[in-house]
């Protein structure tokens, strides 16, 4: 089959890789009928993560069961099925309290560029389609496995409520996601932070209120000036630099919430301005397990439509270019078809 390697910052080449097999009776195969970059992915791409010998990547994925191990009953082969970046056996201490992204058994997603993944802990893992959604769904459903339940994770860790503001710091997929399920959750105002023309629209589209361009302690202020002086119920912080989170923290009035989903990279708080905010942090690899069942409705039922983050899309072959555009901020996110 073919897949994406990395080999070391903006070098992404697609090459011909063995066929994954069944490793264990938990195990699925599948063949990807769409899927994507990662705003995540760049991170090594840019020579922010270390990247070690070359290796496979992607962790989004919607396809078609083609094998099951021998102890996987939730799915057969033929069906559609959505999963996520984490796998988990949905049986665990961890995934009964709603955390299947913690699972004991947990597994992240690292080969999904490509025309075939093995999904481990596929029986708690993906979610099937009652029948084949139509093709126009597949970039909605996709965003669901990863951005649309990571955008929803940053809403419900925040503590989003109805009549609520919600601040979104951040204008990538995750962000304009969060956008879709802050309005999903009833919040009366939400203000997206975003200095480009296309986002903004698309976070307007997708129900935001307000646009602020500034950043950092000005983007902070300005928060603090559209809301009376206090600052915003929730923050949904979708980036992961420090400059992101400080912007969250202290856009965030007394008592409110800040959920933060984007990979922390050089973050840290100084404890004493923590405590004296009275704010809440929580965030983490997103719930994505939790939600698929309600986030997969939601599209089916054209709810919600995620699959508009989307806004470039190319062959399998191409995915180096797909890497390209989203680092040089042509594109929002880029679909792969394999």
């Amino acid at each position: 089959m073919r897949g994406a390697v990395i080999h070391a910052p903006g070098d992404v080449r697609l090459e011909s890789l063995g066929d994954p097999k069944l490793l264990h009776p938990t195990d699925a195969i599948i063949r990807t009928a769409v899927t994507c970059v990662c705003g995540s992915d760049l991170w090594p791409y840019r020579g922010a993560e270390p990247i070690g010998d070359p290796h496979p990547m992607g962790h989004e994925y919607v396809g078609f069961v083609e094998e099951v191990g021998s102890e996987v009953t939730a799915v057969r082969p033929g069906q559609f099925v959505i999963g996520s970046f984490a796998t988990s056996d949905n049986t665990c201490a961890n995934c009964k309290n709603g955390f299947q992204s913690n699972c004991l058994h947990r597994e992240f997603m690292s080969t999904c560029q490509a025309d075939y993944v093995r999904i481990p802990n596929a029986q708690g893992t993906l979610v099937a389609t009652d029948q084949v959604p139509r093709e126009e769904l597949w970039p909605s459903l996709l965003a669901v496995s990863d951005v649309m339940g990571t955008g929803w994770w940053a809403a419900d860790a925040a503590e989003v409520k109805p009549g609520s503001t919600a601040v979104v710091v951040g204008d990538g997929a995750v962000g304009l996601c969060a956008v879709i399920a802050a309005k999903e959750m009833g919040a009366e105002r939400i203000i997206a932070m975003s200095r480009h023309a296309s986002r903004q629209k698309l976070a307007r589209e997708f129900g935001a209120t307000d646009i602020v361009t500034e950043r950092g302690d000005e983007g902070a202020a300005r928060i603090k000036e559209l809301t009376g002086g206090i600052g915003a119920d929730s923050v949904l912080e979708c980036v992961g630099t420090a400059q992101s989170m400080s912007q969250a923290l202290h856009s965030a009035r007394p008592g409110g919430n800040v959920g933060f989903v984007g990979v922390p990279h050089d973050v840290a708080f100084d404890g004493q301005e923590l405590f004296f905010s009275h704010v809440g942090l929580r965030g983490g690899p997103a719930l994505v397990r939790r939600y698929l069942p309600d986030l997969i409705d939601r599209v089916q039922t054209g709810a919600i439509d995620p699959g508009k983050v989307f806004d470039l899309t190319l062959p399998l072959q191409q995915v180096a270019e797909g890497y390209q555009a989203m680092d040089e901020r042509r594109s929002i996110k880029t679909l792969l078809k394999p």
